[in-house]
């Protein structure tokens, strides 16, 4: 078994301010290799990551009723609580085995765009507000350094990303991945599949599964590197860069015992564009040897085309 340090490159994000230039480099070369890197002192608190992943422990612990009052249908799981079994992964046959929550952009007043619904509390965890928004400001903050370097790696200006996503419908997801009961069940607890948006920054979790596809065609496994933050490319990014960053294929299967006893918690961070970005390749991806491969199209129309093909969105 392949560990995390042999899988995917570390990024010290202290060279964001020591020595952006090889910051730059280091960032771009990872993503460009693999489509995931591991963040690395990256000044988010470790004792509000710890606080939150626990506090998501209470929210999951909620009995069902109580939970179901926050699912709002007809959302496509926008903002709220999405039940078991209800997303599945593109392609596959089969449900996720997890549930989870939306958490959106917290918007003073009228929002700019109307994709940014208001967000939806459980009164019985009232520290799940706090915990979330705090955490949600830090990964936007984070994501945006990383969206800095990658501007320079693709020849743009260092602050080419800033207006394209600073009304981004970002989403903060709480997750739980139940015991497995049924060791024969075909589904797993997150099918092999590509993140839609621009960025994924991922919390937790602190129990093993998720898996990486390598170019050789093998899964590697990849555990969380204490106190690292796992990020990876999505398929926006990968259509604006016409596919020099890879949007690479992950999932997190059923572990063996006695891990498969035991829940699984995470928050990935799933960063994205403004509703009404043009993704459009960029000219400094286009070449002879790589012409382009997508047309253009605008990040929300993109969001309900892949959120229809997860079963979120129904026609």
């Amino acid at each position: 078994m392949q560990s995390a340090s042999h899988s995917i490159p570390h990024v010290d994000m202290r060279r964001y301010d020591e020595n952006f230039d090889a910051f730059t480099q280091e960032v771009g070369n990872g993503y460009d290799k693999y489509g995931f890197i591991a963040l690395t002192h990256h000044g988010i608190d470790t004792a509000l990551i710890e606080r939150a992943l626990d506090t998501c422990r209470e929210l999951f612990a909620l009995p069902e009723e109580v939970k179901m009052q926050y699912h709002r249908p007809g959302q496509g799981g926008a903002r709220g609580y999405t039940p078991f079994g209800t997303e599945i992964a593109k392609d596959a046959k089969h449900v996720d085995l997890k549930e989870f929550w939306h958490v959106g952009r917290e918007v003073e007043g009228e929002p700019e765009y109307p994709q940014l619904l208001p967000n939806v509390w459980p009164q019985e965890l009232p520290k799940f507000k706090d915990d979330m928004i705090a955490i949600y400001r830090e990964l936007d903050k984070l994501g945006n350094k990383v969206l800095e370097a990658l501007a320079v790696f693709l020849e743009q200006p260092q602050d080419f990303f800033r207006d394209k996503v600073n009304n981004g419908n970002s989403i903060l997801r709480p997750l739980h991945y139940p015991p497995i009961i049924d060791e024969g069940t075909p589904s797993v607890r997150a099918g092999a599949h590509e993140d839609i948006n621009v960025l994924t920054l991922l919390v937790g979790s602190r129990e093993p599964g998720l898996e990486v596809l390598a170019k050789d065609g093998s899964w590697v496994p990849v555990t969380i590197i204490e106190g690292a933050i796992i990020c990876n490319v999505g398929d926006m990014l990968q259509r604006l860069t016409n596919h020099v960053l890879p949007s690479t294929t992950h999932r997190v299967v059923n572990p063996p015992a006695p891990y498969n006893a035991k829940s699984r918690y995470s928050i990935p961070f799933f960063l994205h564009f403004n509703p009404d970005v043009m993704i459009t390749p960029l000219s400094s991806c286009i070449s002879d040897d790589n012409p382009q491969r997508d047309p253009a199209i605008t990040a929300d129309d993109y969001l309900m085309e892949r959120l229809r093909e997860i079963g979120l969105v129904k026609d």
